[in-house]
């Protein structure tokens, strides 16, 4: 039996590339056997939170578009990098330029965006013409002490056509344009962690984080004490199990084999 899988209360879910694949006309489509697998860890009783660094839509719009491939998910079991934007606006008095998805702006409508004193970064899509990211690098040029909040800093992820650019590549231009380190509120951010399993109440090493992305679904894990199983659906590439700085406590073919270890280890007492 896996190691991996004893004594784990708690479940931590990514969602694009291990739920389901993004793009095409009807939005997505769910990965073959996600759906019951889901379903499977409610009826064990284990503690769930999906944790997205979606942003190309508000988490409400998120949750209804899983709801209608027939995910059995709340608006409040999710924890997306939207609102930790928000919340961090709010407590430190920053006033954002916006260079995010189009659905996305409805988050942020409660935030003052007048004389910008920071920027916010998240996967823009089309939104990301050299014209917008220019502009996101004036306004933090102009800072005398400039302010990136990034949603994310995944490289790539994976639609239904293909691999596609995420935030992470237009975070790191800016980045290196204005000599600064952008503060990242979706994972790899501890913070990030934290706060889905607080929502829980359970312990970093009560639980499993299951995502398709070696570096921030699975090292941002393990660097906080969860462990980090890896699936091999959505972005993944074999050569995730040899990277140089992440090993996956395990590795499985989908989020169903995952389930299928994680119940059998409670079966077995291990």
């Amino acid at each position: 039996m896996a190691s991996w899988a004893a004594g784990v209360r708690a479940v931590l879910l990514d969602v694009s590339g291990v739920l389901y694949d993004s793009g095409g006309s009807a939005g997505g489509a769910a990965i073959p056997g996600s759906i019951d697998a889901v379903n499977r860890i409610r009826q064990a009783g284990l503690k769930l939170r999906f944790c997205t660094n979606e942003s190309q839509a508000t988490r409400a719009q998120f949750v209804r578009k899983l709801q209608k491939f027939g995910f059995n998910i709340s608006e409040d079991e999710v924890t997306a990098p939207g609102p930790a934007a928000r919340k961090l606006m709010q407590e430190q008095g920053l006033r954002p330029h916006l260079l995010v998805h189009d659905d996305l702006l409805p988050e942020f409508d409660s935030i003052d965006k007048s004389e910008p004193n920071c920027v916010v970064v998240g996967d823009a899509a089309e939104n990301f013409s050299y014209q917008n990211v220019n502009r996101a690098f004036q306004v933090l040029l102009g800072l005398e002490k400039p302010v990136l909040i990034s949603l994310g800093k995944g490289r790539y992820y994976k639609e239904t056509d293909g691999l596609k650019l995420d935030v992470g590549a237009y975070m790191k231009a800016l980045e290196y344009a204005c000599d600064i380190t952008a503060e990242v509120v979706g994972k790899p951010s501890k913070n990030f962690f934290m706060s889905a399993l607080a929502e829980m109440g359970v312990q970093p090493s009560e639980a499993v984080m299951v995502g398709d992305d070696v570096v921030n679904d699975i090292g941002g894990a393990q660097s906080c004490g969860l462990r980090g199983v890896l699936v091999r659906t959505g972005k993944y590439r074999p050569s995730d199990e040899s990277h140089p700085q992440v090993t996956a406590d395990g590795y499985v073919d989908n989020l169903a084999h995952a389930v299928d270890i994680l119940l059998a280890s409670r079966t077995t007492g291990q």
